[in-house]
């Protein structure tokens, strides 16, 4: 099974790399079906993390800062307190502050907007100040946070402020099939059959996956496939780039160098040799 990996996933290999402590908690039961991780991160108190290249993995993450240090620059943004964060079809470059501290949510794509009362196109490629969604309640979890104990107490705290937001209406079967069909067809499936074997118009279709995922069942498709390409050359290194190319449901090599370009700043060839992209 193919994994879209998060930033704060994809840390916990990384921890030497960037001077930062990493410690993951188990995800309460009620919220397994839309969180797919949550952990703490602590830096160095020395100096800034390196500069991270972060590739897009269709997920919404939040994080919530529990120190009075700012917390990231992300582009050339800096970005002082909890933020929501989605990179669903766009690289990020970020660096971690030093002595910055937060816990970091996941959440499974098409899952984030139980949590968050707006479309979830409006927050796809964006970075946004949790205040702005949460209003008064993001300076009240980063309070209850700061004055904690313990690291398992912030989990705990925070994960009761999620099933609080949890919005308990049903899931959307037709986006969430879906999903399951792309999964299991490991990107090899047409729009226009997820359109049939929904009985939806692609232009309803489109609708639907936009406000729940983010992006349109096109754009997921092709995000998906570039994810799968990556599990390939991380997997199998000695593979040509027409087989990865082929094994992740591309047309052609043309059409997956592109994507990679797209989706990375690099050519595959330069992408080999990066020590910091993320992935």
């Amino acid at each position: 099974m193919i994994q879209l990996i998060n930033f704060a996933h994809k840390l916990l290999t990384y921890t030497i790399f960037i001077h930062m402590l990493i410690q993951q908690f188990e995800v309460l039961p009620e919220l397994q079906p839309y969180v797919k991780l949550i952990c703490t991160m602590d830096c160095d108190d020395g100096a800034d993390t390196n500069h991270i290249r972060v590739l897009p993995d269709a997920c919404v993450e939040l994080f919530v800062n529990y120190t009075s240090t700012p917390l990231a620059i992300i582009g050339n943004e800096l970005y002082d307190r909890s933020i929501v964060t989605s990179r669903m079809s766009r690289y990020s470059d970020v660096q971690m502050r030093k002595g910055a501290g937060c816990i970091a949510i996941c959440f499974y794509p098409g899952e984030a907007y139980r949590f968050f009362n707006l479309p979830m196109h409006q927050l796809a490629d964006k970075t946004l100040v949790l205040s702005d969604l949460w209003n008064g309640m993001a300076g009240e979890i980063e309070s209850k946070l700061a004055d904690s104990c313990s690291h398992k107490e912030r989990s705990a705290i925070l994960q009761k402020y999620l099933l609080q937001q949890l919005i308990r209406n049903e899931r959307d079967q037709q986006v969430a099939e879906c999903l399951r069909k792309i999964q299991r067809s490991a990107g090899h499936i047409l729009v226009s059959q997820l359109s049939t074997d929904t009985s939806l118009s692609q232009r309803h279709l489109s609708r639907k996956f936009q406000q729940i995922v983010g992006l349109s069942p096109k754009e997921y498709l092709r995000v998906f496939r570039f994810i799968r390409s990556l599990d390939h050359l991380k997997k199998y290194p000695l593979l040509s780039l027409t087989e990865v190319a082929y094994q992740s449901a591309y047309y052609d090599q043309a059409h997956f160098i592109r994507d990679f370009k797209s989706f990375t700043g690099h050519t595959p060839g330069q992408f080999a040799l990066s020590t910091h992209i993320l992935y």
